[in-house]
């Protein structure tokens, strides 16, 4: 094998271990919900090109309230569902919209597009 050949095999791996870090092994930290005034636990989670952030961390057995704010035209992004709470809710372009859930069980539950494009996790503790 050439000195070249073996320097883009190197350079190939260490780009598809990076990749593999990158995406699945890198664990991203929650953002936690704070407590409203209305009693809800509240997030704001910005829709573009994903959810920001993607992992919402609440407490069970309160409310909880998450101000979907959609800035972007893309058509995969004009809805969220929320299987596991049977609950999906249209997010028009440029406007908060509010989605209320009630976790009354701990785990982990998630939500997405309508296309199962972009994904998001609500962390019940």
């Amino acid at each position: 094998m050439t000195p070249d050949k073996i320097i883009v095999t190197i350079a190939g791996l260490g780009l598809i271990a990076f990749i593999i870090w990158f995406f699945w092994l890198v664990k991203h930290p929650g953002v936690k919900a704070t407590m409203g005034s209305s009693g809800y636990q509240e997030a704001v989670v910005l829709v573009k090109g994903g959810y920001t952030p993607d992992i919402i961390i609440v407490d069970h057995g309160k409310p909880v309230r998450l101000n979907f704010l959609r800035t972007e035209s893309a058509s995969c992004s004009e809805m969220v569902v929320f299987p596991d709470f049977k609950k999906s809710t249209k997010l028009p372009e440029g406007e908060t919209v509010a989605v209320e859930l009630m976790p009354d069980k701990l785990g982990e539950y998630e939500f997405q597009c309508q296309m199962g494009m972009f994904r998001g996790k609500l962390v019940v503790e």
